[in-house]
């Protein structure tokens, strides 16, 4: 089935069976192996990315429901609240072993893109659904309050 998107801005045709999921479009067509695979069920977050401006969950979203839309991965993903991230989540430490760093920053991007200064509640309802194995959630709520701070 073939499927027109904008990838990280590059307008992309893809061809691939019905119902194949954007995360294997992306790692495995297009060799974009940021966006990690964790659960296959859209519960870990390891494959966040954004679809249309919003978080998603690229392991179970058929890319063929996606004709026309703007995907942006962690390849791709720009502007001054993902500088911002980037820079707390170094200055931070945030990552362990960094797995889900990718859907952890996604979320984090996504959350500063529509509140600049979100409160303890806003940021545990923006992050639920990305699962972090080593539990670096402090570092990653801390991460985020001060990347508010440098938008």
């Amino acid at each position: 089935m073939q499927t027109t998107l904008s990838i990280n801005g590059i307008e992309t045709e893809v061809n691939a069976p019905e119902g194949t999921p954007l995360l294997w479009v992306l790692r495995d067509r297009l060799g974009m192996t940021g966006t990690k695979f964790g659960c296959g069920i859209a519960q870990c977050g390891a494959c966040t990315v954004h679809i249309d401006g919003l978080p998603g969950r690229a392991c179970v979203t058929p890319v063929d429901s996606l004709d026309g839309a703007s995907v942006t991965t962690i390849e791709g993903v720009e502007g001054p609240e993902a500088d911002a991230v980037r820079a707390a989540w170094t200055e931070i430490d945030v990552p362990q072993c960094g797995y889900c760093q990718s859907g952890q920053i996604m979320s984090a991007v996504a959350l500063l893109q529509v509140n600049g200064a979100p409160d303890d509640e806003a940021i545990d309802n923006a992050m639920a659904g990305n699962l972090c194995r080593c539990a670096t959630y402090m570092r990653i709520r801390r991460a985020i309050k001060d990347a508010a701070t440098r938008i």
